[in-house]
């Protein structure tokens, strides 16, 4: 380069002293800043959605909880409560109606009673009848008793009722099933 073209390059270039910054630096600082700005704005986003979804979870999985705790709150209670009814049942099935018919309809009365309340709190039997068909998901099997009076797989006695506290099973009824000889 000639000295001409060198002294006019320097006469269009400004002069920037040490320590000066030029506008070209200071923009590309602040478009770098409002990058850094633009990230932590999308993070923040991001945490605020994060918190909100699992703020929403926790709702539902105390409402859940809680409406567990309404609907199977009771369980023990009603655990406690079904041998005294099965003892009612035992009481009923050996009492005559000839002997004693004062005790008889006394018991039939805390029988009928004591079914009622359960109903009120959504306990009800399972089907264990003779003839109902097995099934281990509601049945527990005592005993397999050979006969050729039933189809095989059902059942032939109930030994022990078995109960659902709204859909759920309480306990199983204790039956003895029929299988072919």
């Amino acid at each position: 380069m000639d000295k001409e073209n060198l002294d006019a390059q320097i006469e269009q270039e400004p002069v920037v002293e040490a320590g000066e910054v030029t506008p070209e630096q200071m923009i590309a600082q602040l478009q770098e800043q409002l990058a850094a700005k633009e990230q932590e704005a999308k993070d923040n986003w991001d945490k605020l959605l994060r918190e909100r979804a699992d703020l929403e979870n926790y709702r539902k999985r105390a409402s859940r909880e809680k409406e567990e705790l309404l609907n199977y709150g009771i369980k023990s209670l009603v655990e406690e409560v079904l041998p005294v009814l099965d003892n009612l049942e035992r009481a009923l099935e050996h009492a005559t109606e000839d002997g004693l018919p004062a005790l008889v309809e006394g018991v039939k009365m805390t029988h009928t009673l004591l079914q009622t309340a359960l109903k009120k709190f959504g306990v009800c039997a399972v089907d264990g009848n003779c003839g109902t068909l097995f099934d281990s998901a509601f049945h527990q099997a005592m005993a397999q008793v050979e006969t050729t009076e039933h189809p095989a797989n059902t059942i032939v006695q109930e030994f022990q009722k078995g109960y659902l506290l709204k859909e759920r099973l309480l306990r199983p009824s204790m039956v003895s099933v029929a299988k072919n000889p």
